[in-house]
């Protein structure tokens, strides 16, 4: 485990499951669909435990029986129903907002590293409300790989203008620590997330935190004044 980096610039986070619980849009989508193709529908804990590997992970979950080629031809209608009702029930985990603002306010800078596809990232990102705030949005098509690789971390790092060994990334799943540290962040894995049933003392993070004020007092991030 690596010291917390000194004249720390910027945080990088994962998006869905460690700033957004987005997994309520998700599977209202899921279940539109099962609908439409006269399925049952499944309980929401499973679904919710797999929203991090993607669209073709939640179809699974209702839809493995017919195989992963008719699954495949079920993803496009599943992102039109999810784009119809995304930020419905979407909403930033419980002491998010006041962690942003403290970063903000002491001047680092803040981004997202996601594997959700860019036409989804930007449109939910604007709906939230942090367009512009953001000093860099890097999604899951944006290079030709997307998280456990690096490149996608240091992409983000150049486009916020921070320096990878002075920031920090922060996600909920095994694939955010591996990204983050083969790309030279100190990283921080997130109990709070959706962990796609894994356990995050396990994945050799550099810290583990249950809060998002756990973070802004490691980072020495004092309150904004009202």
């Amino acid at each position: 485990m690596k010291p917390l980096p000194q004249n720390i610039q910027g945080v990088l986070f994962d998006l869905d499951g460690t700033l957004l619980d987005s997994a309520p849009d998700l599977y209202a989508a899921l279940l539109a669909q099962c609908a439409e193709e006269d399925m049952p529908p499944p309980p929401y804990a499973p679904v919710r435990e797999v929203v991090s590997r993607g669209a073709r992970a939640v179809l699974r979950c209702a839809f493995a029986a017919r195989g992963e080629p008719a699954l495949e031809t079920l993803v496009p209608r599943y992102l039109q129903l999810y784009q119809d009702v995304m930020a419905q029930q979407t909403r930033a985990f419980d002491g998010i907002d006041e962690l942003l603002a403290r970063i903000e306010a002491h001047g680092l800078r803040w981004g997202i590293v996601t594997n959700k596809a860019g036409f989804l990232t930007d449109e939910l990102v604007a709906r939230i409300g942090w367009a512009g705030r953001a000093g860099a949005v890097v999604c899951g098509d944006t290079l030709a790989v997307k998280k456990p690789d690096p490149a996608p971390v240091l992409l983000a790092c150049e486009r916020a203008g921070v320096a990878p060994e002075h920031s920090l990334f922060v996600g909920d799943d095994r694939r955010d620590v591996q990204a983050g540290a083969a790309a030279g962040l100190y990283t921080v894995a997130v109990s709070w997330g959706y962990l796609d049933g894994g356990d995050p003392h396990g994945w050799g993070a550099d810290k583990v935190l249950d809060h998002p004020a756990e973070l802004a007092e490691l980072l020495q991030l004092q309150p904004v004044a009202a």
